[in-house]
């Protein structure tokens, strides 16, 4: 059964997307970008968008029936490879104990304030055998 789930967030709308789609055992989050989406502000540092981006990410997630540790794929595009380094330790944080498959690409993204962005796939597995 596939079903959405939204942030609110007037890009959904607009653009035509879901901040999520769940079907069975797999959930598919689209890329997340650094906003917090209660004040719909962008905050000016590479780290604080990561982190505002795993927040969004992990709401989605729990909304969806899903946790972090669910995640088989991410991929992360960041706007300058001086964000890689500054990035990583974040996403260890995030990921390091999970560790799925992952890319990232330095790239342009649709805002200029926009410096990084975060997409993840979610299987949810047997919690009991693992």
């Amino acid at each position: 059964m596939r079903r959405l789930i939204s942030t609110g967030s007037p890009f959904e709308k607009t653009a035509g997307y879901s901040r999520a789609v769940v079907d069975g055992d797999w959930c598919f989050v689209s890329g997340t970008t650094g906003y917090d989406y209660a004040t719909m502000t962008m905050p000016p540092g590479v780290e604080e968008q990561t982190r505002n981006c795993l927040a969004t990410i992990r709401a989605a997630l729990m909304e969806a029936g899903f946790e972090m540790a669910d995640v088989v794929r991410a991929h992360y595009y960041v706007t300058d490879r001086a964000y890689v380094d500054r990035v990583f330790p974040i996403l260890g944080e995030a990921f390091g104990d999970i560790r799925p498959a992952a890319t990232m690409v330095v790239c342009k993204l649709a805002k200029p304030e926009m410096k990084v962005e975060i997409e993840v796939t979610a299987l949810k597995r047997d919690r009991a055998g693992g």
